[in-house]
């Protein structure tokens, strides 16, 4: 097992997986906030393409917020999990949607200022983020920038579980995963400094690559 000093570290490691994408006009690396910022940040960079970020909000269950039923995402856009939704009321639903997306649109004002709305018609969207446990947010993320208008959706992580990878190879157009030990655990792990992401540190690191 490789463990990374921190995610700046596990940036470039991940980018060293990304040449391929180099200097391609059309490639767009959206950091899911907000642990996976500081790795976009580095990818973007190495990879001379603009950086921008993805809020996505998990839609979780009533009495058990870590079980989604689906999320939404920037846009207006929502993804539901039909058989785990069926479970709730109409009433749970809107509930818990106008919860979530009073949080997303918090922080899309706060991370992107005057930046314009996300717009990825006709991209490559590359997502990233700090590693892969479950996988749930982001596959949620997969739905949501297809439905942004990307034309090829690219998730980049440094580690992950081997059946979150599974998962998400099935709908995204390909997956990076530098690391998928068999026996996962946690994303922290694989790291000697997993400090919590602060808003601050998203806000730094897109006026950083402008």
């Amino acid at each position: 097992m490789t463990t990374y000093r921190d995610r700046a570290d596990a940036g470039r490691v991940l980018a060293d997986r990304l040449t391929a994408l180099v200097g391609a006009p059309d490639v767009v690396v959206l950091g899911l906030v907000r642990g996976g910022m500081p790795v976009a940040r580095v990818v973007a960079e190495r990879l001379g393409a603009p950086l921008d970020v993805l809020v996505v909000r998990k839609l979780g269950m009533p009495w058990a917020r870590e079980v989604a039923f689906g999320a939404v995402g920037p846009g207006g856009v929502q993804v539901l999990n039909d058989v785990v939704a069926s479970r709730l009321s109409s009433d749970d639903i809107a509930e818990v949607n106008h919860r979530e997306l009073a949080e997303l649109e918090r922080r899309e004002r706060l991370y992107r200022g005057n930046r314009p709305p996300l717009d990825l018609t006709d991209r490559t969207a590359v997502i990233v983020d700090d590693g892969l446990a479950t996988g749930a947010t982001a596959r949620a993320a997969v739905e949501v920038v297809r439905r942004l208008g990307a034309r090829r959706v690219v998730v980049a992580v440094p580690v992950g579980a081997q059946e979150a990878y599974e998962l998400l190879a099935a709908e995204a157009d390909q997956v990076i995963c530098a690391q998928r030990p068999p026996e996962f655990g946690a994303v922290s792990v694989y790291y000697d400094d997993f400090h919590e992401v602060s808003d601050d540190e998203v806000s730094e690191a897109l006026t950083a690559t402008a």
